[in-house]
């Protein structure tokens, strides 16, 4: 573009901005008719300017060059998981993240697959005895992940005990140098961005403090997220998180890198119109995009209540791939880097996710306030503000509280049961529980159908 054609505007400042915005509002308050807080406490601007910036924004650490497709598989048999992973890199899928509950034949899993040119995740739901050290890894980019911690927030119970469980995780660390925090949880559960950080920076904490005395075994942080639907928000929020690990990782003189794997939120999607969950999941993939995720898994919009089936996955994979593709948005890393708006909400949630975090370091740690039921406490009462907006009407679920189909019928479709299921039982702590908005309204519908 010829540069000299912006010779003829004369730039406009900041303050006369203001003034032609005050002047069209025709005597309106500019505060309260065009900003809005967050809930996260965030005032929102109608319009952000240079001249309000106090230095030029730092660029966000390790923010990777390329994003890749992941898939969710889960491994009930080794023999179907390596089908479906085989498949699954056929049809364009570069990661696949294997999710399993006990242990499983490895050489059966990776029979026939081109490990040399795709990455691998493993996230052990169980304590593993077994040797990672495996031939089938020889060449592959593979990460074993277990967050005996997540396991803690989610089941309100240790496997064995706190020491033991450290125990099996250091034997572990040992062969993988991979801590792995796992964040979904608190977002599902309806914690705030705010929340979601600070907690995802003191719960890997608790980690760093454990094993501090043994930095060999720390060579690299995975983070997995939960992406909402508060676009801008969610683009920042995975930028800060990495200002906010760097800045943890620099106090301990680990390594200022991380990696970060993004998910859509299960707490937005719904039951009824359920094709709207494709809409919710597009852009909550974008935001992973441009907030720079590594890695990339979508949810299939019939996840909620549908098994695993080839044509929502082949759905969920080809979103990714058609927002790579053709929607080109691959071509340009670190495209949020200088949107004032974007820097300006990256900066401020890392701020208010930093006093968060050193207040739970004062309150003697993540794990401690766990057990006094103080992060649960925090994470309910943004829960039940997000679940009072969404019944007034005021966050909005299309085709849930907001123009409704009365006509559709699910009952007959579940093969899954979509709400949270209560299982009373002695735990150490209150579990985080994740629980969807929708869910009382769609259990009245079914009731009704």
């Amino acid at each position: 573009m010829n540069k000299s054609l912006f010779n003829k505007f004369n730039p406009v400042s900041s303050k006369e901005w203001k003034q032609k915005i005050q002047a069209d509002l025709k005597g309106a308050d500019f505060n309260e008719t065009l900003l809005w807080k967050s809930p996260e406490g965030i005032h929102v601007k109608p319009f952000y300017h240079r001249d309000e910036l106090k230095e030029n924004f730092s660029p966000i650490p390790s923010q990777p060059k390329r994003w890749d497709v992941g898939q969710f598989i889960f491994i009930d048999d080794a023999t179907i998981a390596n089908k479906l992973a085989l498949d699954a890199l056929q049809r364009g899928a570069e990661a696949i993240y294997f999710t399993a509950e006990q242990e499983f034949d490895i050489e059966k899993l990776f029979k026939n697959i081109p490990v040399e040119n795709h990455t691998f995740y493993f996230d052990l739901k169980f304590l593993s005895p077994k040797s990672w050290k495996h031939p089938a890894f020889a060449n592959a980019n593979i990460h074993v992940l277990n967050d005996i911690i997540n396991h803690h927030t989610q089941d309100g119970n240790w496997h064995n005990n706190l020491k033991e469980d450290f125990s099996h995780l250091e034997e572990l660390l040992a062969e993988t140098q991979t801590i792995f925090v796992d964040t979904t949880g608190y977002q599902n559960a309806g914690a705030t961005i705010t929340q979601q950080l600070a907690y995802a920076l003191a719960h890997l904490n608790e980690y760093f403090n454990a094993f501090e005395s043994k930095p060999a075994i720390l060579k690299k942080v995975i983070f997995k997220v939960a992406v909402g639907s508060n676009y801008f928000f969610e683009i920042a929020k995975i930028r800060a998180l990495r200002l906010l690990y760097t800045s943890l990782a620099k106090e301990y003189s680990f390594n200022a890198d991380c990696h970060i794997i993004a998910t859509p939120s299960k707490r937005n999607k719904t039951l009824y119109d359920y094709n709207v969950n494709m809409l919710r999941t597009t852009t909550e993939c974008m935001s992973a995009v441009l907030g720079g995720a590594d890695t990339i898994c979508n949810l299939p919009y019939d996840a909620l209540y549908h098994k695993s089936n080839e044509f929502g996955e082949r759905i969920s994979r080809n979103q990714l791939l058609i927002l790579r593709h053709e929607s080109y948005f691959d071509s340009v890393t670190n495209a949020s880097d200088g949107s004032y708006y974007i820097e300006s909400l990256t900066t401020q949630l890392a701020e208010k996710a930093l006093e968060v975090f050193k207040d739970i370091e004062k309150g003697s740690g993540f794990l401690n306030q766990l057990k006094e039921g103080v992060i649960q406490k925090k994470i309910k009462e943004s829960a039940a503000k997000e679940q009072q907006d969404f019944d007034k009407g005021e966050k909005v679920l299309l085709g849930t509280n907001k123009h409704p189909n009365k006509e559709d019928r699910m009952k007959n479709d579940l093969e899954l049961y979509p709400f949270v299921k209560t299982k009373p039982r002695k735990t150490l702590i209150e579990p985080v529980i994740e629980r969807r908005l929708a869910e009382k309204v769609e259990q009245e519908r079914l009731d009704n159908e």
